[in-house]
């Protein structure tokens, strides 16, 4: 039997995935956790093959979770569920040892072949991120404005982290406490500013900037 661990706060969600995986007949799901915390605690007594985890759990970020998974339980393979397409968040989860990403919108239909690539050992991107990630990370190549002058101020930079992260404009304004069409200013100023076309163009200028405490690809 394929082992699965699920670690997702809303319980229908966890109790839909359930019954699907285990309607295939060869998975069983043996543990669950509604937090990063949880789930640290209880998957090594569980000894998943897998482990499906959403990013935007309670408690411990996403990222923090799937660190803390690879670590006790080093031998189960990580997929991603995810609301957003956020590439930039899903190259620093295949940092941390994720190895499945699959669109929440689309998990009825992709999960099982996520769950059962990631098992075999091999990075599955569900149909609709694959495209994305190989535009945005593997051709994508950002044109950065040269000008001193065009350094964003200390807001402006605030508002790139949260739109590389992959954060709504609503959800920017409600982190900054500004209203929606401010954020919506400052996106289109910042990218006229540095003379960028794309967010793919603005994550690699947030990583070379060291806005984002990341470090670029050598």
């Amino acid at each position: 039997m394929l082992r699965v661990f699920l670690v997702d706060d809303h319980t229908v969600l966890r109790s839909g995935l359930r019954m699907l995986l285990e309607h295939e007949g060869d998975i069983c799901v043996v543990g669950e956790a509604d937090n990063g915390e949880i789930a640290i605690a209880n998957v090594a007594n569980a000894q998943p093959h897998v482990i499906v985890v959403d990013m935007t759990i309670p408690g411990l970020t996403g990222l923090d979770t799937i660190a803390g998974l690879t670590e006790r339980c080093p031998t189960a393979r990580i997929v991603v569920l995810t609301m957003h397409d956020n590439t930039f968040m899903m190259k620093q989860a295949l940092q941390l040892g994720a190895r499945a990403f699959v669109l929440k919108s689309s998990a009825d239909r992709e999960i099982i072949q996520a769950i059962r690539e990631a098992r075999a050992g091999r990075v599955y991107l569900d149909s609709t991120l694959s495209e994305k990630f190989m535009e945005e990370f593997l051709l994508g190549t950002p044109r950065m404005a040269k000008d001193n002058k065009a350094a964003p101020t200390d807001r402006e930079k605030q508002v790139v982290e949260y739109v590389v992260r992959g954060y709504s404009n609503r959800e920017t304004g409600d982190g900054l406490s500004i209203a929606v069409k401010t954020v919506e200013s400052h996106r289109r100023r910042i990218m006229a500013k540095l003379g960028l076309r794309s967010r793919a163009e603005l994550v690699h200028y947030a990583i070379q900037e060291r806005i984002l405490d990341v470090e670029p690809d050598a």
